[in-house]
């Protein structure tokens, strides 16, 4: 047996293991205790940044050790140092930020804290900081941290937008799969090649360009998300002015509502001005119409006798910042309303309306070219529907259904997020056929799973939402003039979202959820509230069902 070395047994190694961490453990302990208590005693040396410097090397993601490092290299700062001093700890101190990338090239705090170096110690070299974010990019071409902070390095050397975008081209060029290059793209074309009156800031000739690259890009690799994602904002989102696009004056009950082209606080993000002929009401006070204090589109302004008090003709103005509405409300007239007229197909195309139609019909050709040849990837359908969606909604109707179907197949695991866009593609199908003078929408048998866009909704008397399979009423109290609301054969289990509709006669919730009497009490907040219909509900079912529904609702008439 002599002269053999001695092979340890698995126990034996798992031991030895134990003790070298537990070893490790206790220096590590030791090492953070004792430089917590350095900086409680204010002891800024540099035995504080040679034990900072140890566990950092270890574990770079420590992130309170890095701001008591800026604390001690400060203190060094301001005892006057020579610039070769200065300049020496400064390489210093990026040598060892190097050393620390090494061991986590994602980590956060260190490049954050080169980030602070460079700004604060010695003379910058940027350019070999470029050079270092070519290197780190070479080993991670998403590494965004890195990307992040080489849009600092690029700030800060001045280096031109141009050959930034030549640089994405060579990352792009190498590796299409590389979205942190598409991403920078985004921020540097508006820079090269500005152009105002696009929603993506950039010019036509060019965008044309970045078209042709990104098809490449995903008919080389269609599952690839990346170039997707760039293909999306190269369509763009078009963006509305603040204005009003509903004006309704009800003189009966002394109400004025208004529907704005986007959600605001009013007070906060605008100001509204009511006149009624020609007097400044100054005792308006709008409030919005979502049960919730976040932005709102559709707000109301309860104005007391004000309205009864003119019993002749009155013209009634609001203004939100410099946009007015007027509205002129007769003697015998009980309710009023001015609303934008817009050509149907065209209310939400502005979703996608960077590119002109040319460009949006031929990138649907493209798509559709691809899809033969991938049938069922789902990337090239969904940017399928959204073309279409983009150039005639209603006309390319149900070819979208049938790709919603396809979707759903191809991809089951989505299919909640499919079956609520799908949804959102119909209600907004409907909302742009709805004529001003036609109050009423039926949204009947749909298969919808949501309420969307109840803002454009705030006019209609009568909703017809029944047999979908909406589960929640989620700002259905933007359905501001509501009467009559149908929402029989739904998954309702509350109807918490109804208060407020100072209009609602008549509810017709039957065969839902619904399982307690409490989850009926938003109707309570409903003022003008005749008849609520509940067959067909568990509820109905409850012991002294009969006496809690007359103790909730004692003035309302109920049926089962």
């Amino acid at each position: 047996m002599h002269g053999r070395l001695k092979v340890k047994t698995t126990a034996e190694q798992q031991e030895a293991k134990r003790k070298e961490r537990e070893k490790k453990l206790l220096l590590y302990t030791g090492a953070t205790k004792k430089i917590f208590q350095k900086r409680t005693d204010g002891e800024n040396d540099q035995e504080a940044l040679n034990i900072s410097g140890e566990i950092l090397s270890a574990n770079p993601d420590f992130y309170t050790l890095w701001n008591i490092r800026k604390e001690v290299l400060t203190h060094l700062i301001n005892n006057e140092m020579s610039e070769d001093d200065l300049q020496s700890l400064q390489q210093t101190e990026l040598h060892f930020l190097e050393q620390c990338l090494k061991v986590n090239p994602k980590s956060y705090g260190t490049w954050q804290h080169r980030c602070w170096v460079m700004d604060n110690l010695g003379t910058p070299n940027w350019n070999r900081e470029l050079m270092l974010c070519n290197k780190f990019l070479e080993y991670d071409e998403r590494n965004f941290h890195c990307w992040d902070y080489r849009r600092f390095v690029v700030a800060r050397a001045n280096v031109l937008p141009k050959d930034e975008l030549a640089f994405t081209d060579q990352k792009i060029g190498t590796n299409f799969s590389n979205f942190s290059s598409w991403h920078y793209r985004t921020k540097l074309l508006p820079q090269v090649h500005p152009d105002e009156n696009n929603q993506v800031g950039v010019q036509e000739e060019f965008l044309q360009k970045e078209f042709e690259l990104v098809q490449n890009a995903f008919f080389t690799d269609p599952s690839d998300q990346s170039a997707w994602f760039y293909h999306r904002w190269l369509l763009g989102r078009g963006k509305r002015d603040l204005t009003i696009d509903l004006l309704y004056v009800n003189k009966q009950h002394n109400r004025i509502v208004i529907t704005l082209s986007k959600p605001v606080q009013i007070g906060v993000d605008c100001t509204v001005t009511l006149k009624i002929n020609q007097q400044t009401v100054e005792a308006a006070e709008w409030k919005s119409c979502s049960s919730t204090a976040y932005p709102c589109e559709v707000w109301t302004c309860n104005v007391g006798s004000y309205l009864t008090d003119n019993q002749c003709e009155c013209l009634v103005s609001v203004a939100v910042d410099d946009n007015i509405r007027n509205v002129s409300v007769s003697e015998t007239a009980s309710e009023v309303w001015s609303k934008d007229l817009i050509l149907p197909g065209t209310l939400f195309s502005l979703e996608m309306s960077a590119a002109t139609n040319s460009v949006l019909t031929q990138e649907l050709e493209s798509c559709q070219q691809l899809a033969e040849l991938e049938p069922d990837h789902k990337w090239t359908m969904l940017t399928i529907i959204s073309l279409m969606k983009a150039l005639d909604p209603l006309k390319y109707e149900q070819e979208m259904l049938e790709y919603f179907d396809t979707l759903i197949k191809v991809d089951p695991y989505r299919t909640n997020y499919y079956e609520d866009l799908r949804s959102k593609y119909l209600i907004e199908n409907s909302i742009e056929t709805l004529s001003p003078e036609n109050r009423k929408i039926d949204l009947n048998g749909k298969n919808l799973t949501g309420i969307y866009h109840p803002e454009h909704l705030a006019l209609c008397t009568h909703v017809d939402l029944s047999q979908n399979r909406i589960s929640s009423l989620k700002n259905v109290n933007l359905i501001a003039c509501v009467q009559e609301l149908n929402l029989e054969g739904n998954q309702l289990s509350s109807v918490c979202d109804v208060e407020g509709l100072q209009f609602l006669q008549k509810i017709n919730l039957k065969n839902n959820h619904i399982v307690e009497v409490d989850s009926l009490k938003s109707l309570t907040r409903c003022p003008q509230l005749l008849l609520v219909e509940l067959g067909g509900n568990p509820v109905c079912d409850v012991s002294d069902f009969k006496r809690k529904m007359s103790e909730l609702l004692p003035e309302v008439n109920w049926t089962v």
